[in-house]
């Protein structure tokens, strides 16, 4: 749970998982851009037919989702102007999911890539418990931290970077001697 300062400054920005309703997160995305806030959608390249042609398009992963950067403020008063903008809230605390800094760097540079070989979970889906905490000490993602586990769909073990509650995303395969154990 976050707490924000009880003194008279304003709190500094933080990443806040959101839905828009009726898959209107790509509008929803262009009118926070257009005021001024940081936002993300993590995207993947797919193949549609279209007037009888293939076609590869950018496309969400997962429809609704997006990540907004804002200061409480700042997200109230947007949020009052774009009504399906909706907060992803924790089904245990029922507390708005508000995503650590670091956190949201390695998950934005992995996602941010629009790599086929990525693999995305549902939380529920990848038990991280079962894993081992690591950062990849080489290659294209050298740099990023997190748990070295059996998924669904992969022969091998994945370095899989989660945002907890809301989603996760599996590496492409990386050979173990690029990675490294972390406390």
């Amino acid at each position: 749970m976050e707490s924000f300062p009880s003194s008279s400054q304003e709190p500094s920005a933080q990443w806040y998982a959101m839905r828009a309703t009726y898959r209107r997160e790509l509008d929803a995305m262009s009118r926070l851009k257009s005021a001024s806030l940081g936002c993300f959608i993590p995207m993947q390249y797919h193949f549609r037919l279209r007037h009888g042609r293939r076609v590869k398009e950018l496309v969400p992963v997962v429809r609704n989702l997006l990540f907004v950067h804002a200061r409480p403020a700042e997200l109230r008063r947007v949020k009052e102007e774009i009504p399906y903008l909706q907060y992803i809230t924790d089904t245990r605390s029922h507390e708005k999911i508000i995503v650590p800094d670091a956190q949201m760097r390695h998950f934005i540079a992995v996602a941010g890539t629009y790599s086929d070989q990525l693999l995305y979970f549902r939380p529920e889906e990848v038990n991280l418990a079962k894993g081992t905490r690591v950062r990849v000490t080489g290659g294209d993602f050298a740099g990023r931290e997190g748990v070295f586990v059996k998924v669904k769909g992969a022969r091998d073990r994945r370095v899989v970077i989660a945002i907890e509650g809301v989603i996760a995303v599996a590496l492409a395969t990386i050979h173990p001697d690029l990675i490294e154990p972390i406390g």
